[in-house]
């Protein structure tokens, strides 16, 4: 299963910024030791559902703690038997491309 998820405390910093509470979770997910990446609007998490879920509750427990009101956008591949998915779905996309 891969999921992408992005998690924004309501009351940012005073320029509006919300790096701080990003960081905080990218840690949390580090230290998960699942297959993940970070880019500017998500973070990208592959593991069997449990797993996933239980982390994706860990960052909202996190970000809680700092904000009494969480925003949660997630998006989920369920494809049972499939892992490796986090690099090869990119990977079978620049095969196709080529040297376009």
């Amino acid at each position: 299963m891969l999921v992408a998820f992005s998690l924004a405390p309501a009351s940012a910093s005073e320029d509006g910024g919300v790096s701080e509470a990003v960081a905080e979770v990218v840690r949390v997910v580090r230290a998960s030791g699942l297959p993940h990446e970070t880019n500017a609007m998500f973070t990208n998490v592959e593991g069997e559902w449990e797993e996933v879920m239980a982390l994706v509750k860990q960052c909202v427990d996190v970000l809680t703690a700092r904000s009494p009101r969480v925003s949660l956008v997630l998006k989920a591949d369920i494809r049972p038997g499939h892992t490796g998915q986090l690099s090869a779905k990119v990977q079978r996309v620049e095969e196709l491309l080529g040297d376009d």
